[in-house]
């Protein structure tokens, strides 16, 4: 308990945001608006781990802007990477997954100095926090940030502690945002909770993290460094400043609570929490380790799905699959058996909105995505639940504590096999540290290195090598930053122009960096280019080189942006270049044409889906190429065939308007005001480019367009399939590829026709479906004739007896249809009596048939039995105690389904074959 101190103010958590916002703009800080949670542009991250993200290339100097002081809150995300929180979160009273933080920065402007004063003023002037509560630390060495903090804040000595040897191993106050970046020293000002919370130790600030009596609420980072994936770290090109002050830690301080959990950006979520569970205080605080995990898991998927990612197995979709998955696990630990978290959320975004109005617009999508995601992994939970149980029963000694970690489990405690383990993340859904939790209540540990050898085996086989290419890539990267400060931007004319004259400023061939390169391939750094480079979905321009003598140096195979606005033309070289060299850049203008109308027929498509499908349909991605075009879209179903026909017929009207595409420079303030519309994983400077379609389509865009839409020419739409969950993809042509298509089609339909004897294509529909009709009919009889037929006598003898009277069998029926199935379970049932049947059909699209009558398995559950099978061969399903059925995904194995069924039933499959 800490004992209130009167002399400190209590604000809000609202309150607290906007004095500090405030404080710094009068100081002439540039208001920044907090930047997404997936980091745009930075192939390093998975999330938007801290404030200095979005602002990472302003302390390279590889991006200026108009200001060089800003203030901003910025969301944050911290469940993967160096930045890790996620194994803590609920356990302790200040580890959280998102959290907000207060920034206040300086890109080559002020230094020390200023950054300790002012902080130091807001926190005793502005907030009242008396100075006898508060303690700072400093890099060991930092003699210049000691000289201030002693000498102008006149912070008594026994109040600041120095930490820290990176020569050493010790990164203790010296800051780096990953492996590589900007970093420097840092300066903690810490919060004395009083001296009755000391851990009995020497109680110096920051000494443990396990001592509850100082807590770290602001850390001051001085930007000096560069470090580089090679292991050097060098001077940045100007002194800059980074501080973070968890927004969280800052209530809890005010407020004058013990946990972040306390504060008001919790306590209204667990309010609504114990809304649906029905707990008063004394269950809250008997289980307050699972409402901290669900009220700190259902701030998180709510930012997350409001960002634009959604529910998946690869990615930031797994990680946020995770996130609510352990979230719906700790709900049943409460007694909560129903969908409860998107409640939960509506809370979320009411309690949020006011700093973050985005909440509000997406609520409609982050309310549909949870309740899609809770649904799917309900049908599965028991199921996995179940083989978990029996797995972890001959292994268990005695129920340990909810909310035991692994890591406090003796060394030998007895371990879960790695493939169990492995099982119930591939065929249940379970992500493995919600294994591992589970296990670790039980006492039982989990063999971890058995996991990750089967999961690796699996990710093997569908893509290996990816670990090594993200290393490659780092490094790669931190050579193409030297060269960008060597030689600066490249300016693009390619507008204007498919062709320009420039000087080659620098030539990257294997080995590095070099002056002059004979033959193979290399990338070439001029000061400008007519080629667009990739980004913003569209692919890169190809074209040719040709020296002063009209001579062709190389083809430029692919243009890049990598870092900052520097362009490299990946070019294969058929003469000698070296660096001075004058040059003149050719686009290939029928590629560049078709890439152009490419691009506007997506802007007509992203305006059509919206229009057909509606408005939540915003872009999730898309990719712009000169053969087609991709389009990504959020929708939980498949656009119906008249959906999709209206969609293609909306753009060939909008081609057929030849409605005028203008483009137009304005601030990104000015753009989002007249409605432009901007996309979530795109990093956009403070000018954009918008591209407009009349009152038709507004988007900022920095690709290349037609000049009116009817240069697109023709539209057809190829594919719309699902690639994740709530998340569709559409490729599409124009132009003559578009036509050559069409016409294509129409030939195969009547060679078609030709091939069935037929003089109309038209009838083509017609006579498929006689043709099926005769086909079924011939399987049917073939089946009769060579006794195949399913015998529901044999199949009822062979289920395995429970108890008896009970009976459980697993089968496959090859039979017609799933009305056949349901008649053979009913056959089965009459001569079987009470039990379990689960059968499957095989075929491209495997039925599965549950039902259960009587209680000689009290745990059975015909709809949670299906839902396992069908998960586990890629399809859905579910239903009610005593009946259920599902279908496995096209080209599925039924065999999967039957051995997930079994295995969940503790039996075998039967086969009379």
């Amino acid at each position: 308990m800490m004992e209130r101190d009167s002399r400190i103010p209590s604000y809000s958590a609202a309150e607290l945001r906007s004095r500090f916002v405030a404080f710094f703009a009068a100081r002439g800080h540039a208001e920044v608006p907090s930047a997404s949670l997936l980091p745009a542009g930075d192939a390093t991250l998975l999330f938007t781990n801290s404030g200095m993200v979005q602002f990472k290339e302003l302390f390279s100097g590889a991006e200026t802007r108009s200001y060089t002081r800003a203030v901003d809150y910025q969301r944050c995300l911290r469940v993967a990477g160096k930045h890790n929180d996620f194994e803590e979160v609920g356990r302790t009273p200040r580890h959280h997954t998102l959290f907000e933080m207060l920034g206040s920065w300086s890109f080559g402007d002020y230094f020390k100095r200023d950054a300790i004063v002012w902080a130091w003023e807001f926190l005793t002037v502005d907030l009242g926090i008396p100075a006898d509560r508060l303690a700072a630390t400093i890099y060991s060495d930092d003699e210049e940030a000691a000289a201030i903090w002693l000498n102008e804040i006149k912070l008594p000595p026994e109040r600041l502690a120095r930490w820290g040897n990176v020569a050493k191993g010790d990164d203790a106050n010296f800051w780096r945002m990953a492996e590589t970046g900007p970093c420097g020293p840092c300066s903690e000002i810490h919060f004395d909770r009083g001296a009755e919370l000391s851990c009995g130790k020497d109680c110096a600030p920051d000494h443990s993290e396990q001592c509850p009596r100082w807590l770290e609420i602001w850390n001051l980072v001085f930007m000096q460094y560069e470090q580089h994936a090679d292991g050097r770290r060098t001077e940045l090109p100007f002194k800059s400043v980074d501080t973070g002050m968890g927004l969280e830690r800052l209530a809890s301080v005010s407020q004058q609570v013990l946990s972040n959990y306390d504060t008001d950006l919790f306590v209204p979520i667990h309010a609504a929490l114990r809304k649906i569970t029905g707990h008063g205080a004394k269950e809250f605080e008997a289980q307050r380790f699972s409402y901290q995990v669900i009220a700190d898991h259902s701030r998180a998927v709510t930012f997350l799905l409001a960002d634009g990612i959604r529910p998946g197995n690869e990615g930031r979709g797994y990680v946020l699959r995770r996130i609510i998955r352990r979230a719906v696990r700790h709900g049943r630990l409460l007694g909560v058996e129903r969908p409860f978290l998107a409640e939960v959320a509506r809370e979320v975004i009411a309690l949020m909105s006011d700093a973050y109005p985005y909440l509000r617009d997406a609520a409609a999508v982050v309310i549909e995505s949870l309740e899609r995601e809770e649904a799917q992994f309900a049908r599965t939970l028991d199921g996995g639940s179940a083989l978990l149980a029996t797995a972890l029963k001959p292994l268990a000694k005695g129920t340990t504590a909810v909310g035991t970690r692994a890591d406090q489990l003796p060394a030998n405690a007895p371990k879960l096999d790695g493939e169990v383990a492995f099982k119930l993340h591939d065929t249940f859904g379970f992500p493995i540290d919600l294994t591992v939790e589970l296990a670790a209540e039980r006492g039982v540990a989990v063999d971890r290195v058995g996991f990750d050898a089967a999961l690796a085996e699996q990710r093997q086989r569908s893509r290996g090598g990816k670990k090594a290419e993200l290393a490659e890539h780092a490094a790669t990267l931190a050579q193409l930053e030297e060269v960008q400060r060597k030689v600066g931007d490249t300016e693009f004319i390619g507008y204007e122009s498919l062709e320009g004259s420039a000087t080659v400023k620098g030539i990257l061939a294997e080995a590095g960096a070099t002056d002059r390169a004979e033959s193979g391939s290399v990338r070439l750094v001029v000061e400008r280019t007519p080629f667009y480079a990739e980004r913003g979905g569209q692919v890169g321009d190809q074209g040719e080189i040709v020296g002063a003598q009209g001579a062709r140096i190389g083809l430029v195979t692919d243009t890049q942006r990598p870092v900052g606005a520097m362009t490299l033309h990946d070019v294969e070289l058929s003469a000698p270049v070296a660096l001075g060299d004058s040059v003149t850049l050719r686009v290939d203008a029928p590629r560049r044409a078709a890439t152009v109308r490419n691009h506007t027929a997506t802007h007509l498509l992203h305006r059509a889906i919206r229009i057909i499908a509606g408005a939540d349909a915003k872009q999730r991605g898309s990719l712009v190429h000169p053969e087609y075009l991709r389009f990504d879209y959020p929708l939980d179903r498949a656009l119906t065939r008249e959906e999709r026909d209206a969609v293609e017929a909306e753009v060939q009207r909008a081609i057929r308007e030849d409605i005028p595409v203008t483009v137009a420079q304005m601030t990104m303030k000015e753009a989002v005001a007249a409605g432009a519309d901007a996309f979530f994983d795109e990093k956009y400077g403070e000018s954009v480019r918008t591209v407009r379609m009349a009152d038709y389509s507004h988007e900022l865009c920095g690709g290349t367009h037609c000049r009116a839409t009817g240069e697109v020419g023709s539209f057809v739409i190829t594919s719309d399939r699902s690639i994740g969950s709530g998340l569709r993809r559409i490729e599409a042509l124009s132009g003559p590829v578009a036509d050559e298509f069409l016409r294509s089609r129409v030939k195969s339909l009547e060679a078609a026709a030709d091939a069935l004897g037929l003089q109309d294509a038209e009838q083509l529909v017609q006579k498929i479906g006689q043709l099926q009709a005769e086909l079924k009919d011939a399987k049917r009889r073939a089946r009769e004739g060579s006794g195949r037929k399913a015998d529901p006598v044999a199949l009822a003898a062979a289920a395995t007896t429970v108890k008896a009277g009970y009976g459980v069998l697993v089968t496959s029926a090859d039979v017609e249809d799933l009305e056949a199935l349901k008649e053979l379970s009913l056959q089965i049932r009459k001569k079987m009596g009470d039990g379990v049947i689960a059968l499957v059909r095989p075929g491209g699209s495997p039925d599965l048939l549950v039902t259960v009558e009587g209680t000689g398995a009290a745990s059975a559950n015909a709809g949670e039995i299906v839902a396992a099978g069908a998960s586990a061969c890629g399809g859905r399903g579910g239903g009610k105690p005593n009946m259920g059925q599902g279908r496995g995904a096209e080209g599925s194995d039924a065999a999967v389904a039957l051995n997930a069924m079994a295995t969940l039933l503790g039996v075998k499959p039967v086969s009379l074959s």
